[in-house]
């Protein structure tokens, strides 16, 4: 487990504890609960929007042909 300190000004800090204090949780495990939603909630994509990037040929067909170039070395993810 590691140690975090950070700083926040009032309102942000008041804003925090209110959503704390509403799901009955301290501050520090609110953050860390409230990171993780946010990671979770903004990296990963639900079925439906899936489907609809699926369902985009252009879209599937540029993503395959940039997968290919990368492995050939044309280009570099950086």
């Amino acid at each position: 487990m590691k140690t975090v300190t950070m700083r926040v000004d009032d309102s942000t800090y008041q804003m925090i504890k209110l959503a704390s204090d509403g799901q009955k949780r301290n501050i520090s495990n609110f953050i860390e609960f409230a990171t993780m939603q946010y990671l979770t909630s903004s990296q990963y994509i639900d079925d439906n929007e899936m489907k609809e990037i699926l369902n985009d040929k252009t879209l599937v067909k540029n993503l395959e042909v940039g997968i290919k170039e990368v492995k050939n070395g044309d280009y570099m993810i950086v």
